[in-house]
């Protein structure tokens, strides 16, 4: 039987009938369409309820004309049974008060720095974002702003590309996001890694990687 500190694959969390919710890196994420403020408030302050009640709090983030919500278990470091209860229980609150989910939940930015030695740069960058250091990585720890990851690099080439961004997005809009960069001007540099990460490349050269949940767990 699974408790609720056992982190759940992402075939688990597609298959537990979730209505609107993503698994995007790492974490589930909702965007409920309010129409207008004061329907935004209400929603809030239900859910505000229903996280007290359940002892497990969402990130909310209420906005003109929507609320996103986001689940995550702070102390596993990954979603949880607990995390879709309290998802299932937010759905219904949404239905009952007449607000739909959009079909497309929000992406989560991260930036990538090439490296060969992190330990020794990752100071720096804690220290002037404000940030936390953590292994590989420097985090906001209000969870406001991308994180900065470190990618170990063997390349030492003065023009070489330091910094790229990591789009996480849905699974089921990965091939669409691709194509749209593709139509815009862009090239499909590597699919080697993929369902889990493909790397674009605007028309100078410039990389990108959409990425999604599948085939990392």
């Amino acid at each position: 039987m699974t408790d609720d500190k056992t982190a759940l694959k992402g075939t688990e969390i597609a298959e537990s009938g979730l209505e609107g919710w993503r698994k995007v890196l790492d974490r589930l994420t909702v965007r409920y369409e309010t129409g207008d403020f004061n329907a935004g408030t209400a929603l809030v302050t239900k859910i505000a309820e229903a996280a007290d009640a359940a002892n497990h709090h969402p990130d909310v983030d209420l906005r003109y004309p929507h609320v996103t919500v986001s689940l995550k278990s702070h102390d596993v470091g990954a979603i949880t049974p607990r995390d879709i209860r309290l998802a299932k229980e937010i759905t219904a609150l949404a239905d009952a008060a007449g607000v739909s989910a959009s079909a497309h939940a929000p992406d989560v930015l991260e930036l990538a720095l090439d490296t060969s030695d992190h330990e020794r740069i990752t100071p720096f960058w804690a220290a002037i974002l404000g940030y936390e250091a953590n292994g590989d990585e420097v985090t906001d720890q209000a969870d406001r702003l991308p994180n900065v990851w470190f990618q170990q690099s063997d390349s030492e080439a003065p023009d070489r590309q330091r910094w790229h961004l990591d789009i996480s997005v849905p699974h089921d809009v990965a091939q669409e996001r691709i194509q749209a960069a593709v139509d815009a001007g862009g090239t499909l540099v590597s699919e080697a890694e993929a369902p889990a990460f493909w790397v674009l490349a605007d028309a100078d050269g410039n990389q990108a990687c959409i990425c999604t949940w599948e085939s990392r767990d």
